[in-house]
């Protein structure tokens, strides 16, 4: 079989810096314009920081065998060679004359498909893979950590059932699985029985092999209550201990972000279960830490925590007036006494985390190699929850099917200690749940 070349952007190895290993028996092609580019991003303390300085390290121990911008050095991994390219300031094609970091990097791909040679340019760029593909060249975004978005896994499938079928829901024995590819704890709607709002809803217990009545979903936690049987199956989700990871997905509205924190602080403040609630997001699309905010790190947070305190706000309402202090003189009460604490996602990297019920929000805006270092953290006795929109994407070089928290939910399925369910009707307002449907 023909080697085929493969022409990396820098973001692929930024993305994943396991990139270079990738490609098989192949030849990997690296501009040098993606050396500069690394040699740039090499001294952040981000993930991205981190990645590049694992890719130059991993070109160092190659270099020792051979030269790189020859024939390339072989990689004992996988039998393929990584070479970098010397030729990349000189344009292969008039359109790519202007010489900036795009041109020059896709300038090397069209050579090498002038050439003759079975060429693919990579790249997590969207704008980069229309020029190369306008180019003539065959064109790939990166697709090793990506799932298929359009067949992503549910959480929960429909089945046709009578009442009668359904007697041994009533215990907790259960009943049979009614089909044989149940995942653990993948729930069954069955259409037909009960009512329009409150559906028979079973969750399948992998242990037992049988279908097991749900033990929390009706129950109102923490001022709040599931509206419908998507948010009854995130409940018993978030409330079983068994269950380590959840993951919850879903538009703007559903309820992710709520019901994790309303549950969490069941967990914490009332069973006990947990010694701290601890909620994180990324902090800026881009992955750049909180520094360019005004003030110290607390205040930082606070200002960019704030749609995780609005839940709160909610969780705490009080109808009764002059109740025990303001709404923000309560939460901050909750964090002095160390039951909750709010954190940078930046600063979670390198910490063991005990004992916890961890909160993860805007996950999608996370690289399945962030959620891996995220989840890797966890310490014993500590339960993770990522939630998230997949439609509502900020990070430029991830998308609904490449971003880390679809990875994580179709990745761990199978697992008794993982759950996943996709919540769907916003209930937020009526106002909301319009817009989202017409606007």
């Amino acid at each position: 079989m023909a080697k085929k070349y493969f022409v990396l952007d820098t973001n692929v190895l930024l993305h994943d810096p396991g990139a270079l290993t990738a490609f098989a028996d192949n030849e990997v092609v690296l501009p040098f314009k993606v050396i500069e580019e690394l040699d740039k991003f090499k001294k952040g303390s981000d993930d991205i920081g981190r990645h590049a300085r694992q890719v130059i390290r991993f070109l160092d121990r190659l270099r020792v065998k051979g030269r790189l911008a020859d024939g390339g050095v072989q990689v004992e991994e996988t039998g393929g060679t990584v070479r970098i390219a010397m030729d990349d300031r000189t344009p292969s094609h008039p359109i790519l004359a202007g010489g900036d970091a795009d041109d020059r990097i896709i300038g090397v791909a069209y050579r090498l498909m002038q050439e003759g040679k079975a060429t693919t340019f990579i790249s997590k760029d969207i704008n980069a893979r229309i020029k190369s593909d306008a180019l003539g060249i065959r064109t790939m975004d990166f697709e090793k950590q990506k799932v298929d978005f359009e067949r992503i896994y549910m959480g929960y499938r429909e089945v046709e059932a009578d009442a009668a079928a359904l007697r041994g829901l009533e215990s907790e024995n259960g009943i049979e699985p009614p089909a044989d590819d149940l995942q653990p704890n993948e729930f069954v709607l069955f259409k037909g029985a009960g009512d329009a709002k409150a559906p028979v809803v079973g969750r399948f217990d992998a242990g037992r092999k049988r279908v097991v009545p749900l033990r929390f979903a009706d129950k109102t936690i923490q001022n709040v209550s599931a509206r419908n049987p998507q948010q009854r199956m995130a409940i018993e989700l978030l409330m079983l201990d068994s269950v380590r990871l959840v993951t919850l997905m879903g538009p703007a509205g559903t309820g992710k972000t709520l019901l994790a924190v309303a549950c969490g602080m069941q967990k914490v403040l009332v069973e006990k279960q947990y010694e701290k609630l601890l909620v994180s997001r990324p902090i800026v699309p881009f992955g750049q830490d909180i520094g360019y905010l005004p003030g110290a790190k607390e205040e930082k947070l606070w200002q960019w925590m704030q749609p995780i305190f609005d839940n709160l706000a909610y969780i705490l309402r009080t109808k009764k007036k002059g109740g025990d202090g303001g709404m923000d003189e309560r939460i901050s009460n909750l964090i002095d006494s160390g039951a909750l604490e709010l954190e940078a996602l930046t600063y979670i990297r390198g910490r063991s985390i005990p004992d916890q019920f961890i909160i993860i929000d805007e996950a999608q805006n996370l690289t399945p190699h962030e959620v891996k270092t995220v989840v890797s953290r966890v310490g014993e006795d500590s339960k993770v929850v990522l939630t998230g929109d997949p439609w509502q994407i900020d990070n430029p070089y991830l998308d609904s099917s490449s971003n880390g928290l679809a990875y994580a939910a179709e990745r761990m399925k199978g697992l008794e200690l993982a759950g996943h369910v996709m919540l769907a009707k916003s209930e937020r307002s009526e106002l909301a749940s319009l817009a989202a449907q017409r606007l």
